[in-house]
């Protein structure tokens, strides 16, 4: 994979070796910049904008907005469950065939609202963990190699937010919109 790579436009995600209480602090300020970040990535764009792919073969600007607030639910969701149970296996879903859902073809208005609401109650909850708390662990049916811990979840979402925005900031670079 190299930077020219269009899935991948802020490069893949890897875990730092060592995670700082400063490098959390700066995931969970990337994880509460991502609503603004992604209203202006999408501002000013029309319906053909919006359901271009972002790269060949990739989802539109639309099923990418649309795909944001499912995937931050989920992960609001399994930081839940990871800090009120012991070890908890999540569910799974699949993304793609949500990506291919019919309300991933409704106007973007209702999923950058959800996706406002979500990160909201996302980093009020963040700010309140205790160092402790990262370590909690939750389990994946499709990670074989063990638990993931709140950490992980952590510095994976603000990558995530790095990613999808690039996204759709890198499309409209090339595209001159």
């Amino acid at each position: 994979m190299t930077m020219t790579d269009l899935r991948y436009p802020v490069g893949r995600f890897e875990l730092p070796a060592s995670i700082s209480p400063a490098m959390r602090a700066a995931a969970i300020d990337e994880i509460d910049a991502l609503p603004t970040k992604l209203r202006d990535a999408v501002r000013d764009l029309d319906d053909r904008q919006l359901d271009t792919p972002y790269r060949p073969g990739g989802w539109t600007v639309r099923q990418v907005v649309h795909h944001v607030p499912d995937s931050h639910m989920n992960a609001l969701i399994r930081l839940k469950l990871a800090l009120t149970e012991q070890a908890p296996t999540i569910k799974p879903y699949d993304e793609a065939l949500w990506a291919r859902l019919p309300d991933a073809t409704l106007p973007i208005a209702p999923s950058l609202a959800i996706t406002d609401g979500v990160h909201a109650r996302w980093v009020a909850l963040l700010r309140t963990l205790a160092d402790a708390d990262f370590a909690r662990t939750w389990l994946h049916p499709e990670y074989p190699d063990g638990p993931r811990t709140i950490e992980w979840l952590l510095m994976q979402y603000a990558w995530h937010c790095r990613h999808h925005v690039a996204h759709i900031t890198a499309l409209r670079q090339r595209e001159g919109w």
